[in-house]
């Protein structure tokens, strides 16, 4: 490995208050939209900064593993809108009671409404077997795609756009629609599109599904279990 040379660092200053604020707003007011979409496109220039932004995340050994899949045609999408819809109807017999009624009651329309769909995959061949940082730890790919979809998220609370990341079918169908390779793994269908509201907290905790738990129940010293 070759010695770094002065003009490849940078200084490590902070950032301004008001930039400062602008990355906690983002974080602290992104949410996961599930049926507030427009039917407004998303500009090319908009989604290649998306894009962008995913690319830029961290990733393990550098192997950048990610490849986006971005589907605007309605047919396609109403493909994997069907997939998801059986395996919704599956997932909402695993509750029971209240639990389920209120299940059904969410509104999962994402697919159908937003206007672009973006599936994020990872190819945990691209650096080899061998990689720095996963030799010890073989999921270190997959997580650090999930740094990629993170990245795109808050870059697109910040231009405006809503995003909901739809986990609910099953894999090897999607992959059928898609064309992806048996050894790709899919780690996220998103849907993408402008919004003109958001809730002000997550919608899961508004309509009572589960709440934020505490922060200081979370936090431990030196060891599991040490406050």
């Amino acid at each position: 490995m070759r010695p770094l040379s002065g003009d490849a660092l940078q200084r490590a200053s902070a950032f301004s208050g008001d930039e400062r604020d602008a990355v906690y707003r983002a974080i602290k007011t992104r949410r996961d939209v599930r049926d507030q979409f427009l039917p407004d496109p998303v500009p090319e220039d908009v989604l290649m900064r998306l894009l962008s932004a995913a690319h830029h995340a961290p990733s393990v050994g550098f192997m950048q593993p990610w490849n986006f899949i971005v589907v605007d045609d309605a047919a396609v999408r109403r493909r994997v809108w069907e997939a998801f819809d059986r395996a919704n109807h599956e997932a909402a017999g695993m509750f029971d009671g209240e639990r389920q009624a209120t299940y059904r009651s969410l509104k999962l329309e994402g697919i159908l409404k937003a206007p672009l769909g973006l599936c994020i995959t990872c190819d945990p061949t691209r650096s080899g077997e061998v990689v720095l940082g996963r030799t010890h730890n073989p999921r270190m790919d997959s997580y650090s795609t999930v740094c990629a979809v993170q990245n795109l998220w808050l870059a697109a609370r910040a231009e405006g756009v809503g995003v909901g990341w739809v986990s609910i079918f099953h894999e090897n169908e999607l992959k059928e629609i898609l064309g992806v390779p048996a050894h790709i793994e899919i780690v996220a269908w998103l849907c993408v599109g402008y919004v003109d509201e958001l809730y002000r907290e997550p919608e899961l905790a508004v309509k009572g599904w589960r709440q934020r738990l505490p922060l200081e129940e979370l936090v431990f010293r030196d060891g599991w279990g040490r406050r």
